[in-house]
Order: structure tokens, then sequence, then C-alpha cells
């Protein structure tokens, strides 16, 4: 991936990277629709960190072909006092089963300065591919998008991995398969803007690329709750560093835990 967008750089930042295992894993859905989640992206270059952009993920319910799917639309900006440097208005939509959380639809708007890209991806599930302004290209049978890998990773219970254990997935992106896993850390106590959560630690694996270096530098912490929602994640970049606090929800589908 030669040129990673501004929004995708906070996706990675703000999601696991799914716990998506290539076996079959029992769900338990942490999420609900009208939920929202919000997040603030500081970038960190001389010591200082500077409020750089912002996160929004919303989550609703739709049909596609008679199918019961969530509708999970990401979007992301540049705060507006920077736009004169540097405009970004970024927006990711995926649409995948309730059922079982495979992706069916992913969409990508990406507008940077003055580049801008738009991408459609349509999942066949039973031929296993997916096809995109590009071609048909054979994907995995649990294939996700970048979207669908937040929220089927939220729905899993990290109580049955052990410490150091390191668990595979694949994803679909740029008209590639990428063959990836994330590094579970164990648990740990963390202090945010909402108070002190018990957190889950992990690491996941990053492509090396235009922002990131790749490897596991990436830290992220997510709530040891039934929401498994991410509270914050910190990652060097090829110049500085960048942290993501979460900044607002609402509509969680369970109280969220918090030590006080």
């Amino acid at each position: 991936m030669k040129k990673i967008s501004f929004l995708l750089v906070l996706l990675l930042l703000v999601t696991r990277f799914s716990l998506f295992a290539q076996t079959a894993v029992a769900l338990n859905y942490a999420f609900q629709p009208d939920e929202k989640i919000s997040y603030s992206v500081f970038y960190n270059v001389i010591g200082i960190y500077v409020n750089a952009g912002t996160a929004t993920f919303t989550t609703s319910t739709e049909k596609i072909q008679n199918n019961d799917v969530y509708h999970v639309v990401g979007e992301g900006s540049t705060n507006p006092r920077y736009d004169w440097i540097f405009k970004v208005r970024d927006r990711y939509e995926s649409y995948f089963n309730i059922s079982d959380l495979q992706p069916v639809k992913f969409i990508r708007h990406i507008s940077e300065g003055k580049y801008n890209k738009h991408e459609e991806v349509t999942f066949n599930k039973p031929a296993n591919t997916a096809i995109t302004n590009k071609g048909v290209y054979k994907v995995p049978e649990n294939v996700q998008d970048v979207i669908s890998i937040m929220y089927y990773a939220r729905s899993i219970n990290y109580d049955q991995y052990h410490v150091g254990d390191k668990i595979p997935f694949s994803m679909f992106l740029d008209n590639k398969v990428y063959s990836m896993y994330i590094h579970y850390m164990g648990k740990e106590t963390i202090k945010t803007k909402y108070g002190k959560f018990n957190a889950i630690k992990l690491k996941p694996l990053l492509l090396k690329g235009s922002v990131f270096k790749g490897g596991e530098k990436m830290t992220i912490w997510v709530t040891d709750d039934f929401n498994h929602i991410p509270v914050r994640a910190e990652s060097p970049i090829v110049v500085g560093s960048i942290k993501i606090d979460l900044m607002h929800y609402d509509n969680l589908k369970y109280p969220i835990t918090v030590l006080r």
C-alpha cells in the first residue's frame, strides 16, 4: 500500500485489526444500531501533542438484497484550523451481515488535498470473490474489510487467548488480500479522559507503507468489558508519533466499565 489515506490511518489505530482467525468463532455482539463513537488524533513531532484530526463511527441497520445488514460509516477529517495546510475529508462505509458479520459491500471515498479516490467493493461469499472496478479477485472464506474487522473483533471473547498468542486474519484492501495477525499482550489499567479502565492490550502487525514503519510498533487498549471499544492507541510513524484517544460515545449496548 503505497498510499494510506487519513481515515485508514485512524482505522489502523482505533481498531484491533480483527482477532478473526480462520476458524469459526462464537460471537457475542458488542454493539447495536445507533451506536456512535468518536476519537481525536494527536500528532507529536517535537514532544508536543497537537490535536490534528477526528474520526467518528456510526452504526445503523439496513437491507441489501433482502438481507439484514449493519451499515457502519467511518468519517475522518483534519481539524478546520489546519485545512489551509492540508484538507482531509475521508469517508468509509461497510455493509456486513447481521447473522455472521461478514462483509457484503465496502465503499471508500478519499479527499485529501488535491488527491481524490472513490472505490466500491462487492463481496460474493458463495464464490469467495471480491468485485471491484478493477476486476474480480479470489479471497479467503472469512475475509474482512477494514471497517467490518473492527466490529467483528469487538464481538470476540479475548479471555480465550493466552498472553503472547498471535491470532491470524485476512483483509481485502486495494485489490489485494493481506495475511496479518494481532499479538495479544494481556491486560492492564489505563487512564483516559473518562477515567481509569481495565483494558486489553494488543499489538497488531502493520504493513509497511508511507505512514507506518511496519511490524508490531503500535499498541492499542480496548475496554475489558462487553463493549470492547478502543480507548487509546499509540504508534510511532515515519516522522513523529500519533496518539488516538476516545472522546465521545453514545448508545453503547452495555454500560461502560470505568474505574474511578
